[in-house]
C-alpha cells in the first residue's frame, strides 16, 4: 500500500470559500403591497370614494392595470400570488379554515411550487414578509408548529405579522419569526397599520446598513380593509357626513369618475343592485345613520393604512432606493366583503357563527365603531358599492365584483411610461413571473431536488411600452365554493352565486343551483348584459372549456357551498382527544389547536397555589369579542362566559378562597345535542360546589377565531370586564386539565 502523502498549502488545491448567492449588480428591489377586502371601486386610484394619495402618487410614477384579477378570497389569492400557479394547483381552493382532503383543497402548499420569496432568496435577495399570512394550514398555526409552512419556512428570512383571516388592529396576536409578540398593553395610540409600517422601515434600513448593494424583496400585507374595521378616532372624524347620500348615489358617482379617468370605457353600464340589498331611499333614518357611520369607519381604516404605507415608501425615497424599486400594489385580495350581512355587525365573529346583529343594538354603540370595543363590519350595501361597477362581492368568483381588483405597477428606473392605463386581461398568477422577468432570475427547474410545477402566470412586461399590445392571457378560470367562471378571448361564462356569503347553508347548495350567464366583456366592461340566451352555442363551448381547465388545475370534484365538509377530517393535534393537560405560560394556542368546547359538556380544573386574596388568570379562550375564562378576583373564584360580546354571564363564588394548594374547577353540563345549546355552570373548590348558574345559550361554532387559549396569563384583549390585560396568575400554577364530556 503506497504511503499517504499529506497535503500542504503548496500542494493543496487553490483555497476557496463556498459560493454565496449574489444578485446581479444594480438589481432592483421588489415590494409587493397587498391590501385586504378592498373592492375595485373603493379607492380614489380607481375612481372610488376613499382617498388613497399614496397609491395615487404611485400610479403617477407607474401604470394602472384596469383588468387585473384575483381569486375571490384571501388564502387562494395569496397562494397564487406567491407561487405564480393557479390556486387549486397549490392546494388552496379554499381558505385554510375550511380546507378539505382533496388535492386542490388541503391548504398544504406543495414542495413542487416554491414561493417567489424562496426563488429570490436563492438568487441573492434579502427577503421579508410584513403583515398577514393566511397560508399556514389551520392545524399548523400554533406556537408548536410545525413551521415549514410559516413564512420563515417558505423563503422569507424575516416575518413580522399574524396568522389567519383578520385580527384586532388595537391588540393583534403577532409573531416575529416563530416567536409570539404582544403589542404594548399600555399604549392607547397603538395601531397595527402603523406598527407594520414601522417594522418595514426598520427592516429595510437594517438591510441597507449591513449590505447596501444587496437588493431586497418585501411582501407587505395589510390588515385593512378586512373586518374588523379599526381606525384612530381622528381619522374616522375626517369622513363624517361624506357618505350620508348612501350607496346607490355612491355607485353612480364612482362609475362616472371611473369613466372620466378612463378606468372604465365610455358607455359602461352600472349593474343592477341585487334584490337582497335595499335601496338607500327605502331605509329608515336610523338605518341610514348607522350605515353611513359604518362606511365612514371603513374609509378611515383604508385611508389610514394608505398613509402608513406612504411613510414606508417615503423612507425608501430617503434612502435613495425608491426609483430602483419595483412596487406592485394590489388594492385588495378579492372584492369587498359582504360578510357583515344586511345590517353590518359589531362583531364579525357573529357571521362566523351564523348569527346576526340588530340595528338597534348597533345604534347603541354607534360612536364606538372603529375603536377597541368592537370587531365591526359594514353592511352589504357598502360592499356592493365598493365593487362598482360590477355585480356581487368577495366569495363570488363567478363575477368581477368578487375577482377584479385595482393594481398599480411602478418602477421609475425601468419603466418609461408613467401615469398611464393598461387594460390587458391579467391575473394574480402573473405577478411572480413578471417580477422574475424584470429582475433577470429564471424560474428554477428544481429546488432541493424537487422538480417544480410549471408556472401558470405570464410576464406582463410586454404591456409596459405598448398600451395596445394584445393580452398574453387568453384564458383564465375562476372557482370558489362552487361559484365559477371562465374567461376566454374577451368572453366570460359565469355561474353563481350559489349561496350568499353572509347566509351559508347546511346542507350546502347544489353546483347547478344558479344559472350560467354569458358576457362579452370586450364590449361590456361591467358584465351588465347577459347574452346566454342569444349565444347558446358559445355558452356551451365556454362551459366545456371550464371543465377542461377545472380538470387540469385540480378543481374537481366541484365542492359547492361555504360550509361543506367532505372526506376525512383535517389533521389535528386535538381531534379525538377528550383530555388535555396544560402548564403555566402556555399562551396563544389557536382555535384549531385548542380543545373545542362548543356544543358539549366540559370540565376545566386548575391545580394551583392560592395566595391570600389573590387576583389572577387561570385559563381562558378568546378575548373581548367572545370567549370564556376562569380566574380569581380578590380571592373569589369567577367564571365568565362572553357570547360574542352580545350576552355575558358571570358566576362568582363566595366567600374568598382560603390560601393554600387548591383544585379549582368549572363544570358545564350542556342541555343536550345541538348548536349553541344552553346548560348549567357550576364552580367547585377541592371538590365542593360553591356556585352555579344557568346559561341559556352558548356559541354555536367557534368561541373565538382570532384569540386563542391562554394558561396563567391573559393577553391581547380581556375576555371579561373584571380585569385588564395582561392579567397574570400571581402564585404557582401547577397545571390545568380540560376534560371534554
Amino acid at each position: 500500500m503506497p504511503p499517504i502523502t499529506a497535503l500542504t498549502p503548496e500542494t493543496a488545491p487553490e483555497p476557496h470559500w463556498p459560493e454565496q448567492p449574489t444578485a446581479a449588480p444594480g438589481a432592483p428591489n421588489v415590494v409587493i403591497v397587498l391590501t385586504d377586502d378592498v373592492g375595485y371601486g373603493a379607492t380614489s386610484t380607481f375612481g372610488g370614494v376613499v382617498p388613497t394619495p399614496t397609491v395615487d402618487a404611485l400610479a403617477e410614477r407607474g401604470l394602472r392595470y384596469t383588468r387585473f384579477h384575483t381569486t375571490a378570497m384571501c388564502s387562494p389569492t395569496r397562494a397564487a400570488l406567491l407561487t405564480g400557479r393557479n390556486h387549486h394547483k397549490v392546494a388552496f381552493g379554499r381558505i385554510t379554515e375550511t380546507a378539505m382532503a382533496y388535492d386542490g383543497y388541503t391548504s398544504v402548499l406543495p414542495d413542487d411550487a416554491v414561493t417567489l420569496a424562496r426563488v429570490l432568496k436563492d438568487a441573492g435577495y434579502a427577503t421579508a414578509q410584513i403583515g398577514k399570512h393566511h397560508n399556514t394550514p389551520d392545524w399548523e398555526a400554533s406556537p408548536t408548529g410545525p413551521f415549514d409552512r410559516w413564512p420563515t419556512g417558505l423563503g422569507f428570512e424575516h416575518w413580522y405579522g399574524y396568522h389567519g383571516g383578520g385580527c384586532n388592529n388595537w391588540a393583534p396576536g403577532l409573531y416575529r419569526g416563530i416567536t409570539p409578540v404582544e403589542p404594548p398593553a399600555d399604549d392607547p395610540t397603538y395601531h397595527l397599520e402603523a406598527d407594520l409600517a414601522d417594522e418595514a422601515i426598520r427592516w429595510v434600513r437594517r438591510q441597507k446598513s449591513g449590505a447596501p448593494d444587496k437588493p431586497f424583496f418585501l411582501y407587505y400585507a395589510t390588515a385593512a380593509g378586512h373586518a374588523p374595521h379599526h381606525a384612530p378616532q381622528e381619522w374616522i372624524e375626517r369622513f363624517r357626513g361624506q357618505y350620508d347620500h348612501g350607496w346607490d348615489a355612491v355607485r353612480e358617482e364612482v362609475l362616472a369618475r371611473q369613466i372620466e379617468l378612463g378606468i372604465a370605457p365610455a358607455g359602461t353600464r352600472l349593474t343592477e343592485r341585487p334584490e337582497e340589498i335595499p335601496a338607500w331611499a327605502s331605509l329608515s333614518e336610523d338605518e341610514r345613520r348607522l350605515y353611513a357611520r359604518q362606511m365612514e369607519v371603513f374609509a378611515a381604516s383604508v385611508a389610514y393604512s394608505d398613509a402608513q404605507i406612504g411613510r414606508f415608501l417615503d423612507s425608501l425615497r430617503e434612502l435613495g432606493e425608491l426609483d430602483n424599486t419595483i412596487v406592485v400594489f394590489i388594492q385588495g385580495d378579492n372584492g369587498a366583503s359582504s360578510e357583515g350581512g344586511p345590517h353590518g355587525a359589531l362583531n364579525e365573529g357573529l357571521f362566523m357563527n351564523g348569527m346576526a346583529d340588530s340595528v338597534e343594538r348597533m345604534l347603541d354603540h354607534i360612536d364606538e365603531l372603529g375603536g377597541p370595543e368592537h370587531y365591526n363590519h359594514y353592511s352589504i350595501g357598502w360592499a356592493h358599492a365598493m365593487d362598482t361597477p360590477f355585480q356581487w362581492f368577495k366569495q363570488v368568483a363567478s363575477h368581477f365584483g368578487g375577482t377584479r381588483n385595482g393594481m398599480v405597477l411602478s418602477w421609475p428606473a425601468g419603466i418609461g411610461d408613467h401615469a398611464q392605463l393598461r387594460d390587458q386581461f391579467h391575473h394574480v398568477v402573473d405577478v411572480a413571473p413578471t417580477i422574475l422577468d424584470l429582475v433577470g432570475v429564471a424560474q428554477p427547474h428544481a429546488v432541493d431536488g424537487v422538480t417544480q410545477q410549471p408556472v401558470d402566470g405570464v410576464s406582463m412586461r410586454y404591456s409596459f411600452a405598448d398600451a395596445a399590445a394584445p393580452s398574453l392571457r387568453a384564458t383564465q378560470y375562476f372557482e370558489l365554493h362552487g361559484n365559477r367562471a371562465i374567461y376566454h378571448d374577451g368572453w366570460v361564462a359565469a355561474c353563481g352565486p350559489l349561496e350568499l356569503p353572509w347566509a351559508w347553508t347546511l346542507p350546502p347548495p347544489e353546483p347547478d343551483a344558479a344559472a350560467w350567464q354569458l358576457f362579452h366583456i370586450d364590449e361590456d366592461f361591467s358584465q351588465a348584459v347577459d347574452l346566454a340566451a342569444a349565444h347558446p352555442e358559445r355558452l356551451r363551448t365556454m362551459q366545456d372549456l371550464f371543465l377542461v381547465e377545472a380538470a387540469v388545475n385540480g378543481v374537481l370534484p366541484l365542492l359547492a357551498g361555504t360550509a361543506r365538509r367532505s372526506g376525512p377530517p383535517a389533521p389535528s393535534a386535538v381531534a379525538g382527544r377528550s383530555h388535555f393537560v396544560y402548564y403555566d405560560g402556555t399562551t396563544r394556542i389557536p382555535p384549531a389547536a385548542a380543545p373545542d368546547v362548543a356544543n358539549r359538556s366540559f370540565t376545566i380544573t386548575a391545580d394551583v397555589d392560592v395566595p391570600e386574596g389573590a387576583s389572577g388568570f387561570l385559563v381562558g379562550h378568546g378575548g373581548h369579542a367572545g370567549g370564556h375564562a376562569l380566574y380569581l378576583v380578590d380571592g373569589r373564584l369567577t367564571y365568565h362566559y362572553n357570547l360574542l360580546n352580545t350576552e355575558r354571564a358571570t358566576v362568582t363564588a363566595e366567600p374568598p378562597i382560603a390560601p393554600g394548594r387548591r383544585r379549582l374547577q368549572v363544570r358545564f353540563d350542556a342541555d343536550g345535542a345541538g348548536f349553541g345549546v344552553g346548560g348549567t355552570v357550576s364552580l367547585s373548590v377541592d371538590g365542593a360546589v360553591v356556585a352555579g348558574e344557568r346559561l341559556d345559550r352558548t356559541v354555536p361554532w367557534r368561541m373565538s377565531y382570532i384569540e386563542g387559549l391562554n394558561i396563567g396569563r391573559d393577553t391581547g384583549t380581556p375576555i371579561s370586564p373584571d380585569y385588564r390585560v395582561p392579567f397574570v396568575w400571581p402564585g404557582t400554577l401547577h397545571q390545568v386539565e380540560v376534560e371534554l364530556r
